[in-house]
């Protein structure tokens, strides 16, 4: 008697998993439609009786579902959208390496996944914008909220921008106690509001306009280091200067960067409101990006104002960061090498 009840409950079991199963696929199927026809599609009905059905007609009761339509990059879409903006590296061709030539900008696909998983993604470092060391498709190298619109002014948005900085200025000038209408104040909101957009003038710029095209097929695979590179910069924490030198090394593989451009690369990240730590590192990953080199590395020594003229008042303190890439990061020998070199005493 035992065995007759538990023939139909297993049955009835099996039968419910498999109508569970089959729902999940009519919504993942929906939710393709919906995508595609700007709609919900209805589901049908179904009706879950409880029933006895033989293995045969159990197995037929879920119908198969075609799988959703997914999106997805060639492999040749992938890397001109990678680097577009750029211009480094661009060709898709093995025979043919492009030196400094700006790809066609490609609109990114739409992402097929729910916007629930993307944000998860994002935050958890899986989605697909954290597996390129590229930070944006314009070329401008970590922009911030408003660089594009400063990138793309017009030159009565520049002056409109510049006038609604002195009157900024202005205001600060009386918030601290002074008139800012006595001769020797008088014109300094717009020299200020001039003098603070040449400082960070490095928004203006594309990595693909500052390297241009000095990027030359060498078979060299010795370290190249330029070093004692002066930077200026302002601390984004209070907007006072932190200036000092930084060493830049690099391991050729087939291709060296014109010397130059290694001190314009340094200067395009200074020239904004920066932290020393990230301004080591994004000069790094540029350089590595443009040439795809053995390794790289920098180290930057720097004084900040921001701890010496205020604050903990330490004059004479410096900062040293340092960013090392492939085979910097890997080899203690050729980490040694570059250390002792960039300390060594110069001859000239």
């Amino acid at each position: 008697m035992s065995s007759e009840s538990e023939e139909p409950s297993t049955t009835i079991a099996s039968t419910d998993d498999q109508l569970i199963t089959t729902t999940k696929n009519l919504l993942d199927l929906q939710l393709s439609n919906a995508t595609t026809n700007g709609h919900p599609s209805e589901l049908p009905h179904t009706h879950t009786q409880p029933q006895s059905p033989s293995p045969s007609s159990a197995v037929a009761v879920a119908p198969s579902a075609p799988p959703p339509t997914v999106l997805s990059r060639t492999p040749s879409q992938s890397l001109l959208l990678a680097r577009e903006g750029y211009g480094f590296r661009t060709s898709t061709t093995p025979s043919k390496t492009a030196s400094a030539i700006t790809t066609p900008l490609l609109p990114p696909l739409p992402n097929p996944l729910p916007l629930a998983i993307q944000d998860e993604e994002q935050k958890t470092g899986r989605g697909e914008s954290s597996s390129s060391p590229i930070p944006d498709q314009y070329g401008l190298g970590w922009p911030a909220k408003s660089t594009l619109s400063r990138l793309n002014a017009t030159a009565e948005e520049k002056l409109e921008r510049e006038n609604k900085l002195a009157a900024a200025v202005r205001t600060l000038l009386e918030c601290i106690g002074e008139d800012p209408d006595r001769e020797g104040l008088q014109r300094t909101p717009a020299r200020y509001a001039q003098a603070l957009m040449w400082m960070t003038r490095g928004y203006e710029e594309r990595l693909s306009d500052v390297i241009n095209d000095a990027i030359f097929a060498e078979d060299h695979d010795e370290m190249v280091i330029v070093r004692d590179i002066d930077v200026f910069s302002l601390c984004e924490h209070h907007l006072v200067p932190f200036t000092g030198k930084v060493s830049i090394g690099y391991i050729p593989n087939k291709l060296v960067l014109g010397l130059s451009k290694l001190a314009r690369i340094a200067e395009t990240f200074s020239r904004r409101l920066q932290v020393q730590e990230r301004l080591t590192r994004q000069i790094a990953i540029a350089v590595q990006e443009a040439i795809k080199p053995q390794g790289v590395a920098v180290v930057m020594e720097a004084t900040h104002l921001c701890m010496t003229m205020r604050g903990v008042q330490k004059p004479g303190s410096t900062t040293v960061t340092s960013t090392m890439l492939g085979a910097f990061r890997t080899r203690q020998k050729t980490r040694e090498e570059f250390l002792t070199l960039i300390r060594s005493q110069s001859r000239i």
